[in-house]
């Protein structure tokens, strides 16, 4: 048996730490009721009401640190994703337990689409002006 000389076998590294997959992270789960709006930039904001996440035993340490990030500013799905150095697929499950707990809502910009041409935009302050 290999190992530190007595006995034991090391399934991390002592400098890493131990090692989590996603799926334990979220219970084998891969989709969340919510993940349909959970694309790359949709925008995370915690909930006012959330005073003390922590209170919720079953959350986890990676659901309180999203609520904690998004507190002070809102987040992108993404930004999550880096700031946590989890998979997207991870964050966008987390995100939606919370979602469905009311601590957090998700909120997307306006698609370019969607948002008025620069000319109409013109026209309508010239409009304003010769009032």
């Amino acid at each position: 048996m290999s190992g530190d000389g007595q006995g034991t076998r090391h399934w991390f590294d002592d400098d890493a730490g131990p090692v989590v997959r996603p799926y334990a992270m979220t219970r084998g789960r891969t989709t969340s009721p919510a993940q349909h709006r959970l694309d790359l930039i949709a925008v995370v904001v915690t909930e006012s009401h959330t005073d003390d996440p922590g209170a919720d035993h079953s959350l986890s340490p990676e659901h309180l640190d999203i609520v904690e990030l998004c507190r002070d500013a809102p987040q992108s799905v993404a930004e999550l994703a880096a700031e946590l150095d989890l998979p997207i697929g991870v964050v966008r499950v987390l995100i939606g337990d919370l979602v469905t707990e009311e601590m957090v809502h998700v909120t997307r910009p306006v698609p370019p689409a969607e948002l008025p041409d620069e000319s109409i935009l013109r026209d309508v302050i010239n409009g304003l002006r010769a009032l």
